[in-house]
Order: C-alpha cells, then structure tokens, then sequence
C-alpha cells in the first residue's frame, strides 16, 4: 500500500521552543553501561551524564554553575521522557536518560540517548576514559553525526564540568583576527584594540575547548595551535610575555585528516599531538538498528515542542525509514521529523534524485532498445535497484502503484530476489 500523509491531530496552540534556532542532531546514546542512573561523581561513568547536551552554537562560555534549563528567559517545554527510565527515552538497556540538571552546556536541556550499535558504546567509553585523563581528543565524522554532543558529554562526564565549555567553528574565525580571537590581545595591540580581551583559550580557562571544523584552520594558525597544546600556554597579541593556560581541548573535523596531512593542508606534528585519543563516529547508514529509537526520541520531543499529538510510525513507514541511506545523518532525521510537525503533515522520505534519461542509456541519449517490452522490464529493474528491492517506493518511481507493479512482476516473471527484498514491508 501507498503512503499518504494524514494530518496530525493539534493538541493546542503551538509553541516556539525559548532556546531559538534549529535542533542540534542526537547522537544515539541510550546508556552506556548496565550501571545505575544517576552519577556519583562527575568522572565515575556517563549514567545520567547523556542529558542536556544540545547548548549554543556560538563561542561564548557555558558555565556549569549556571540556572538550569533555560535560554535567555522563559522555560523550555521539557522533553519527552525527562522523567521517565531508558524506555520511555527509546532506551532498550540500562539506565535511561532524565531531565537535564542544573549548568546544561549552553542552557539547552535536552535528553539524549545511546543505541546498541557496538561502535557508539565504545565510543562512550573512550569519552569517559578521555574525561578522566583530561589528554586531548579528535572526534571524526560525517556531517550531522553529532560530533560537538560528545564533546558535551566529555565535557560533563569529567572533573572540569563545573568550568566552561566554549565552542569554537575554525571554519568562521576571521582570518585577520583569528590569533586575538583564540588567544587574546593586549590594549593598543592594533588599530581598534581599545582595550585587553581574554580570547577562547583563556576564557575556557579550567574547562574545555572544542574546536569544530579543525580542518578549516589556515596552516599559519596551526603552527600556534601546536606550541599552546605542548607548552600549555598562550602568546596574546601585543604581549610581552606568555600566559600559562589550563584547558582541555576537544577537536571535531568531517575531513580525513591524514589525507590532508599527506597534500601539505594540515600539520602532521599537530595532527598527531591532537588524536591522543581518535573518536570515529559512524554515519547513520551503519547503524540502521538505531534509527527506530531515533525516531521515537524525536518524534516525542517535538509532540512537546509543538504541543501536536504524538507520530506513530506504522510498520511499512518505519521500514522505509530505516533503509534510507539519510545522507544528512541524525541531523536530517531530526530535521524530516520536526518539519513534520511545523506543516502538521506526517514525516516522508526525502525524494532521491532520480537517474536521468541519458544516464539510463549510457550517456549516450538514445534508447538501449526499442521493444517496449525489454523498455518495460529494464525500468522495473532499474526502479528495484535503486530502491534496493522495496516495491512501495520503486512503483512510485514508475508512476504506477504498488498493485499494478506487482502484476508487471507477475507477468514478466521478474520475481525473485531484488523483488522480494521490499514485499514484506508492503504486506
């Protein structure tokens, strides 16, 4: 059967989220271990530390100190299962997420949770020994995977949770005034200096830096990078002398840094002094059994955000969901599913782009053949494959429906193996 949207059903006026701006993804982190929820202490595991973790995008510091859960003025609308166990988060073990306590990174309290992909789980574990240890940590991966929520988790799973967290996008820092925005300036430093400013690094003084997108740093700057992360201190602008620095720093890249290591656009002393500990997070088309908690995670959250009654996903839909390759990662799941809920429609599948006529035939513009028949079985083909065997989705394709495309299967005897793939989610 065919997918139709439906509207949803409003259960009232719907409401702006105080924090602004768009979610951050979710990384999936439903419990790290089968230990207890809540933490002892702040480096005694990572129970009830996977809460609160979306926070500001911007590089001012967020103090663990501060009010709890609120941006700027007005209360948030707490999140789906803020009080409930890791199943009603979308948890399947261990302990589940709660509300975000008092000092969420950047005010934004959000719960998060962990699948059962191994690789995630030994990732957590990774950030919870980094937390310990307080060394340096490189985080990889594709866009949207939610690297900066682990570098938010290291930051509250370890002694310095109760310091600043500032976040840093490399890709935005001016290039003129990159060194007195990481490291400071003196007064009079350079036109404009009308007095002394901290930088990142000394603003972030007994917390952590995260700096994103570490790859889009110029080389000039990764050379004073390199010198602030082995001599733990920084050379403002103006100054005479060196100011000794406490801080941890967490780096974030989409890039392969050894291959830019090896075309001269990154350092390979920086690139080594930076993955004491490498973190690589996998997209999510590799941990498809985790897209189901994803779902259920965001599609609560955004019930609450706009006060709409809860999406429930029906088997077929879900099977769709969860064989799409969602290139955008968590990031695009979130964003399908809270665009859902702004037009009251139900969540769909973004639309693949379609191969075209000339690349059908070879790029050569013309017809393989011209007995329609042969035509006819070649796009039923074609449609399977690029669907990966999923009827539903390969009919639309074709513009028929499901029923008549199971019938040109029928009488074209194409049933088998890349036909079947997709049968069961159409019963």
């Amino acid at each position: 059967m065919e997918f139709e949207p439906r509207p949803f059903r409003s259960l009232g006026r719907a409401s702006r989220s105080p924090t602004g701006g768009s979610l951050d993804p979710v990384v999936s982190l439903q419990a790290v271990s089968a230990a207890g929820t809540a933490p002892a202490a702040p480096a005694e595991g990572l129970q009830g530390e996977v809460d609160g973790l979306h926070g500001a995008n911007g590089m001012q510091p967020s103090q663990g100190s501060h009010a709890s859960g609120s941006h700027g003025s007005g209360s948030r609308v707490p999140s789906p299962g803020a009080k409930a166990s890791g199943a009603a988060a979308g948890g399947a073990t261990g302990a589940g997420s709660r509300a975000g306590r008092s000092g969420d990174a950047g005010g934004d309290a959000c719960n998060w949770v962990l699948g059962s992909n191994p690789t995630m789980r030994k990732i957590a574990r990774s950030i919870e020994r980094a937390a310990a240890v307080e060394c340096t940590v490189l985080v990889c991966g594709d866009t949207g995977t939610g690297k900066e929520l682990w570098a938010r988790l290291l930051h509250r799973s370890g002694p310095r949770t109760a310091k600043p967290f500032v976040p840093v996008n490399c890709g935005a820092l001016s290039p003129t005034l990159a060194e007195s925005q990481l490291f400071g300036h003196e007064k009079g430093a350079f036109t404009g200096a009308q007095g002394r400013a901290l930088g990142i690094f000394r603003a972030a003084e007994g917390g952590v830096v995260f700096l994103d997108e570490i790859g889009e740093m110029p080389l000039e700057l990764q050379a004073k990078l390199l010198r602030v992360l082995q001599q733990r201190e920084v050379f403002p602008v103006g100054a005479e002398q060196p100011v000794p620095i406490d801080v941890q720093v967490v780096a974030a890249t989409n890039r392969n840094l050894e291959a830019e290591v090896g075309k001269g656009t990154f350092r390979e002393d920086l690139y080594f002094r930076l993955n004491m500990i490498e973190l690589r997070v996998p997209p999510l088309r590799e941990r498809r059994e985790d897209i189901p908690e994803f779902i259920r995670f965001f599609a609560r959250m955004y019930s609450a955000r706009y006060r709409i009654e809860e999406w429930v996903p029906s088997a077929e839909v879900l099977a769709e969901f969860c064989s799409f390759d969602w290139p955008g990662n968590v990031r695009q799941l979130s964003h399908v599913i809270e665009q859902a809920y702004v037009l009251q429609i139900e969540p769909q599948i973004p639309q693949r782009s379609e191969p075209s006529e000339s690349a059908a035939a070879g790029g050569s513009g013309r017809l393989p053949c011209l007995d329609l028949a042969k035509l006819r079985q070649q796009a039923i083909k074609q449609a399977l494959e690029i669907t990966r065997g999923h009827k539903a989705r390969a009919a639309k394709l074709l513009g028929v429906h499901a029923n008549t495309l199971t019938r040109m299967l029928r009488e074209d005897k194409l049933e088998g193996p890349a036909a079947d793939a997709g049968s069961d989610a159409d019963d």
